[in-house]
């Protein structure tokens, strides 16, 4: 049985592990984003900010659902043999990171959706009556928003570690087998998350939070990068190599310019300056955090896929 199902998974990995082309990229930075704004979302009921009727959770996973579907698709459109992918949930492997990230990801739709009904939308309170009266069942049980809260947290850190386990669990290619890389993707992940919330809020108080809290999140990613690539480096000769693709390779570029200088550092500089109210907030930093992070998971996918151990000497 164990290697029946291994053999499913890895019938479904396979054709991943020869050519990526954008759809892994694509669906690495939406999940990664959706697990940031579960994160976020779920702090925000924790702490019962479902009182102001402006609050941002409401509307966070409405667009989570939208985000993780297109990011699904995007996997879906992935894989080669997309008539077995009914085969993961057949059974849990828990060696398996695609096991593993097949279920989180059936346990994050129920999650999003309680998270949606605590506050239904009234614009769809005509067409769905039943979830408009059982939404109206939450109001005042603050202990049980807190616990949907608690879950949306859970999930969502377990979605954004996903992300980078995914990746970093392929020996093969050396870039990637990197025990952090899963740090750099969940806090990326809380970072876009953040930075895009942060556009769509309404509350001024919420706006500032948020932009408070991404500068944290850039400034945790950039310790990220710089550990994950001295691990590299102080490693075999082949991670070093695969170090060298970021540093002074021909993935350098891209990823000093756009990932770390107007993915990360241009945009704390101006959320610094807006958090001490030197300049007024622009959409011009969310923006460029978001881009950084779409970036860093091409780069990171392109350029692993480069990185290997022919050649290598030991």
């Amino acid at each position: 049985m164990h290697e029946l199902t291994t053999t499913r998974h890895n019938h479904l990995i396979d054709p991943v592990l020869h050519v990526w082309g954008w759809e892994i990229p694509v669906y690495l930075f939406l999940g990664g984003m959706v697990a940031g704004m579960m994160i976020i979302s779920g702090y925000f009921l924790f702490k019962g900010k479902t009182k102001n009727t402006d609050c941002s959770c409401f509307l966070a996973p409405l667009i989570s659902i939208v985000l993780l579907s297109l990011g699904m698709f995007a996997l879906f459109l992935d894989l080669e043999h997309k008539l077995y992918v009914w085969r993961l949930y057949t059974t849990f492997e828990i060696t398996s990171p695609m096991s593993w990230g097949a279920w989180i990801l059936l346990l994050v739709y129920p999650a999003l959706i309680a998270n949606i009904i605590i506050r239904f939308p009234d614009k769809l309170s005509d067409r769905f009556p039943k979830l408009k009266e059982l939404s109206n069942k939450f109001a005042g049980k603050y202990f049980l928003i807190k616990n949907i809260g608690i879950i949306n947290m859970m999930l969502g850190a377990m979605l954004g570690m996903y992300t980078g386990v995914l990746l970093s669990t392929l020996a093969a290619r050396p870039l990637w087998n990197t025990s952090i890389l899963w740090l750099l993707f969940l806090t990326s992940g809380l970072s876009g998350a953040a930075a895009f919330i942060h556009m769509i809020a309404k509350d001024v108080e919420e706006r500032e939070l948020l932009a408070k809290a991404d500068n944290g999140f850039l400034t945790i990613e950039i310790f990220v990068i710089a550990l994950m690539l001295i691990g590299l480096l102080t490693s075999t000769e082949v991670h070093k190599d695969a170090a060298t693709l970021l540093i002074s390779g021909s993935f350098a570029p891209v990823f000093w310019v756009f990932v770390v200088g107007l993915g990360i550092i241009i945009p704390l500089f101006i959320q610094l300056l807006a958090v001490n109210h030197k300049i007024k907030h622009t959409p011009l930093a969310p923006v460029f955090v978001i881009l950084g992070g779409l970036i860093l998971r091409f780069v990171i996918v392109q350029a692993g896929q480069v990185s290997h151990y022919i050649n290598a000497h030991f």
